[in-house]
């Protein structure tokens, strides 16, 4: 209990700071040198469901302790040992933030801080929801206004109190005197910042917190009006949530403002002081910075993106495969079947090429979405640029040269060539994009040592091939650089850039073990680094002619699929590679026309089909009777973890000579 006379000036301000605490969502308790409570308020007692009669000035921390161990806090053990353990641990006390899980199943998030002459100060925060409660019920009112007439009763017994006794006046006066400091230390270390403004708008508290958080020393702060202390971009956010307190309304809300250069975000709670007779006369601000926790919900967020991304692409890319493989067989066989035929072929060439660009499209949305294996292999980075320059130099007008150095030297990287000619492509068209009356383009490869300087592109230190894409176009200032790599990020008009080209060049060299870097400033150009394990060159082993040796057919293949367009075109490429066909429409049909037809020497199945037996488990029943079947299978969207190692994987779509590429394989396996 707290005690004030008229020879007291310091009780009002302590009782006002006390009575703050008490309103605080978060618990607080101060404990001395000698491990004894000095300060608490209600919120703790209730966050951790301590009955009031066990805090008083005085308590020993020990006290608490034994509460919750034999309340089985702790869990099973010696009581004795564990509070000895934790008063221990008290005793050397060291700064730390951790949470805990109450037996009710909320959360709670304990910040301790040592004092400055010995002691600590701890605040209990309930982070089980994540916003605070932005209008307070009738029931809450009523109960305020029950507190605030019990406290002024407490008072008004005390002053009794100290008016009989006036032989205890200085011992009371200094004690007070001596809280109000502990209050001033506890209001000043804990991480939140509190302020009290009156009816006027003018500010006529605030902590070092508070005032630390606009930039001004702690007693320049009270006298201060709000609109001058916070400015006019910071009010115009706050004006309404004001007005509504002073009205004797409580709001939680939001706001965000400059610091250092930086955009920092806070969330305020403003309590109203009422008095008996409703005169309301200013309020209370209790402010936390949540800048982490937007930057949080923002990765939060682009995380669920790109989960969404990966879901659609790997739902998408069987269906599309398997459309593609109809278009691209028909238009080979036809290419096949009238070679000569230039009218024909006029017609078939540019919609075969239109076809595998779509491969190449679902390619890059899988690796994307990191649910395509990529192909790596060792790539000679200088001739990959160099044809990439050709290619690059046609795509651009003439008011834009391109220069490339490769540094004299051969270079080889761990790649997907596909994937990293892509990637590359659209860095120069976006440079393109970026140099509408002009400029330069320059491609640079080399390679580097990364130490200190891989974290720049979160990578392991070491070797790496490092890949420069630098032009002197409009730039990009620091808030469009910062969403450069975001999935459908765009400051291309709409329809003319889907914002997936960074992104997924982002993706892929991730994927690949390396990483990208943007360095860009407005009107000064931009450089995209690119960095990618270094390899080396594998050897030449294929025979020459070795893709003219196909096999001459001749043994009887069941063709497993469920597309009967597709089953069609697989059907004629089989024939046409001389195997004679029979079909199937599922895994059951197929097992049950392999135990019939003994004459049946391959199997060329479908991965994903209906029925209940898919094509890796169609193969594991055909090999457990018959091990020397020869099995195929086709997958639109191959994943090496579900398809396995140990059979051949013809990736759809395919040209007949792919087909007999797998076919060859497995005979090669079965000799």
């Amino acid at each position: 209990m707290l005690l004030e006379t008229a020879s007291s000036p310091t009780a009002p301000r302590h009782e006002m700071l006390q009575a703050g605490l008490d309103l605080l969502d978060q618990g607080i308790t101060v404990f001395d040198a000698d491990l004894r409570l000095v300060a608490w308020n209600r919120p703790f007692l209730q966050l951790l469901e301590f009955p009031d009669e066990l805090a008083y000035i005085g308590a020993p921390f020990a006290g608490f302790i034994r509460y919750n161990a034999e309340r089985g806090e702790y869990g099973p053990g010696d009581i004795e040992a564990q509070i000895a353990e934790r008063v221990a641990a008290a005793r050397n006390f060291a700064p730390h933030v951790t949470e805990r899980q109450r037996p009710n199943g909320r959360v709670l998030l304990l910040r301790g801080e040592p004092l400055a002459h010995k002691g600590f100060v701890t605040l209990y925060s309930d982070v089980t929801e994540q916003r605070y409660i932005e209008h307070l019920t009738e029931h809450q009112n009523i109960q305020l206004d029950e507190r605030v007439r019990r406290r002024t009763a407490q008072l008004e017994n005390a002053n009794a109190n100290l008016r009989r006794a006036s032989e205890e006046n200085e011992r009371i006066a200094a004690a007070l005197r001596r809280n109000e400091e502990r209050l001033r230390l506890i209001n000043d270390t804990i991480p939140i910042m509190i302020g009290y403004v009156d009816q006027n708008e003018v500010y006529q508290y605030a902590n070092k917190g508070y005032s630390d958080w606009y930039g001004y020393p702690g007693e320049s702060v009270t006298g201060r009006a709000v609109l001058d202390l916070i400015g006019q971009h910071v009010y115009s956010q706050v004006r309404d949530p004001v007005k509504r307190a002073l009205a004797g309304q409580q709001v939680t809300y939001e706001y965000q403002m400059e610091r250092q250069g930086q955009t920092v975000f806070a969330r305020s709670t403003l309590v109203p002081e009422v008095t008996v007779d409703g005169k309301n006369l200013g309020f209370f601000v209790f402010s936390q910075e949540i800048t982490n926790q937007k930057r949080m919900q923002a990765a939060l967020v682009q995380a669920q993106k790109m989960e969404a991304i990966g879901q659609l692409t790997g739902g998408l890319a069987h269906d599309f495969n398997n459309l593609l493989t109809v278009i691209i067989g028909n238009l080979a066989a036809l290419q096949d079947h009238r070679p000569d035929d230039a009218e024909i072929n006029e017609f078939v060439e540019p919609a075969l090429q239109s076809a595998r660009r779509g491969v190449q499209l679902i390619k890059r949305l899988l690796t994307f979405s990191r649910q395509q294996p990529l192909e790596p292999k060792a790539v000679d980075i200088g001739n990959l640029i160099g044809s990439l320059a050709k290619l690059v130099r046609r795509s651009l007008p003439e008011s834009i040269a391109v220069s490339t150095d490769l540094g004299g030297m051969t270079l080889h990287a761990l790649v997907d060539p596909g994937q990293l000619e892509s990637a590359l492509l659209n860095f120069a068209l976006n440079s393109r994009d970026a140099m509408p009356e002009g400029g330069r383009l320059h491609i640079a490869a080399r390679a580097v040592e990364l130490s200190t300087d891989a974290a720049a592109f979160d990578v392991s230190p070491g070797q790496y091939a490092l890949i420069e894409v630098a032009d002197n176009g409009c730039g990009m200032d620091a808030t469009t650089l910062a969403r450069a790599c975001e999935p459908f990020f765009t400051t291309k008009r709409l329809g003319l850039g889907s914002g997936l080209g960074l992104a997924m060049a982002y993706g892929f060299a991730k994927q690949s073990g390396g990483g990208v870097s943007i360095q860009s400033q407005p009107e000064q150009g931009t450089t995209v680094l690119m960095v990618l394990p270094l390899a080396t060159p594998e050897e030449d082993v294929d025979a020459p002619g070795e893709d003219a040796a196909l096999p001459a057919g001749g043994e009887l293949v069941l063709l497993v699929e469920d597309e009967p367009n597709v089953r069609r075109v697989v059907r004629q490429q089989l024939i046409d590679l001389g195997y004679p066909v029979i079909e199937a429409e599922d895994g059951v049909q197929a097992l049950a026309m392999i135990d019939q037809i003994p004459d049946i020497a391959i199997v060329v199945s479908d991965v994903i089909m209906p029925g209940g037996l898919d094509g890796r488990q169609l193969a594991d029943r055909v090999l457990m009777s018959q091990p020397d079947m020869r099995i195929v299978l086709m997958s639109g969207y191959t994943d090496e973890a579900e398809v396995g190692s140990d059979l051949p994987v013809l990736a759809k779509p395919f040209v007949r000579q792919d087909l007999a590429r797998a076919l060859r394989a497995t005979n090669k396996e079965k000799s």
